[in-house]
């Protein structure tokens, strides 16, 4: 792989600026200054360091984030602030992306990544990689309401996939999906006569939001959390 490609795909900097830096002797392999940026280099075995500093390989990561209300799950938008503003500009520049996405103004745990085949397993339907969400609702609802929902419901011509549901009290609880159709809780809710006050992502998969992880903060998955994330599909696909 060529050096300045590699070091662009991690953030580090542009193609022009690895140049730039291999003439100054900013850029070293193993070490070494090199003659050019485009040399190859095979990430796995060498190490490249910048301005001193270890060039740590960020293609096909994930990060956990957690979305606050107002924010929406895109790369851009013309209106509204997406969750790749809530990001420095290294994290900006190597082309993350949302795992699946919450609506505007529901908070909770949001998966970036720049490994689209991951995230497309993560996503598919057949997966079957669950996501649970806290929530509040206007009016009490009943054991009746929840075991519908459950069951599966019409939401305007399409009958959403069984699901689980923890009845906390009248007005609260938590449901676990294994699909994201648009606005689907507010819609099983409204199919039983009830408006969503308050939803929260708390989980996605094996991955949950810490509790001590603020709005707007956002951490790289560790090891333990990727190996956790593959094999939540590995033996599905």
């Amino acid at each position: 792989m060529r050096l300045d490609k590699y070091i662009s795909e991690c953030g580090v900097c542009s193609r022009t600026e690895a140049a730039r830096a291999v003439r100054t002797g900013a850029l070293l392999v193993n070490g070494l200054p090199v003659r050019s940026a485009s040399c190859d280099i095979v990430p796995e075995r060498d190490m490249v360091t910048y301005n001193g500093v270890p060039v740590k390989d960020r293609r096909n990561c994930f990060w956990m984030l957690h979305k606050p209300q107002g924010v929406v799950s895109a790369t851009e938008d013309g209106k509204d602030p997406t969750v790749l503003d809530l990001l420095p500009p290294e994290l900006r520049r190597i082309g993350l992306f949302p795992c699946g996405r919450l609506d505007k103004n529901t908070t909770g745990l949001v998966l970036l990544t720049n490994d689209g085949q991951l995230a497309h397993q993560l996503l598919a339907p057949k997966n079957h990689v669950e996501k649970k969400y806290l929530f509040t609702v206007k009016f009490p609802y009943s054991d009746e309401d929840a075991s519908a929902i459950e069951a599966g419901l019409d939401i305007g011509g399409y009958v959403t996939a069984p699901c689980r549901m923890e009845r906390f009290d009248e007005t609260s609880g938590a449901i676990w999906l294994t699909e994201g159709k648009y606005h689907e809780i507010k819609l099983l809710m409204e199919a039983r006569h009830n408006q969503i006050r308050s939803l929260q992502r708390v989980s996605f998969g094996p991955i949950v939001l810490p509790p001590d992880l603020e709005q707007g903060a956002f951490r790289e998955l560790t090891a333990d959390e990727m190996a956790a994330l593959r094999a939540a599909v590995s033996h599905k696909t």
